[in-house]
């Protein structure tokens, strides 16, 4: 195996899916005090979701709360109701090559803009015959880091 041509920064976001996204802002909103800084809503993706914000600056971590559109169809966001975990990656084409070369299965659709605006794409929860590794159970998002974020990381470390 190669020398990975990307890293892994940390958590971008965590998702959290329920069959009424209002019972989940009471909670996150309303109790713990995030704050909403966007909505996205996909008929494709099933998805009428707000996105919080949890922290400041280029660190801060999305908190997305979602709820189904129609819940009899899919994807079905609320199940299971933690729906994914996203993680900031330095050079997401590159890390898509490496880790699907390496055996990691990813769900279809390909790199593509996401609900916050930055290319995403996602490593399928279950591996398979072509490609064994998955999530185990996880949908795991990975999300291209901008430049702020890489530097606050750098700074850190």
């Amino acid at each position: 195996m190669s020398e990975k041509p990307f890293r892994i920064l940390g958590i971008q976001q965590v998702a959290i899916g329920g069959p009424d996204k209002g019972a989940l802002k009471k909670l996150w909103v309303d109790m713990f005090g995030l704050s909403i800084a966007g909505t996205f809503k996909s008929e494709k993706e099933n998805v009428d979701e707000d996105i919080l914000r949890l922290g400041r600056g280029p660190l801060a971590v999305e908190v997305d709360v979602m709820q189904p559109i129609d819940p009899e169809k899919s994807p079905k966001v609320h199940v299971p109701p933690l729906n994914h975990i996203g993680l900031w990656v330095e050079n997401l084409e590159a890390a898509v090559k490496w880790l699907e070369s390496s055996g990691v299965r990813f769900a279809p659709g390909g790199i593509r803009k996401g609900a916050a605006g930055y290319n995403v794409c996602f490593i399928h929860p279950k591996g398979n015959e072509q490609f064994p590794i998955g999530g185990e159970g996880v949908l795991i998002e990975l999300v291209e880091a901008p430049a702020e974020v890489s530097a606050a990381f750098d700074k850190l470390s």
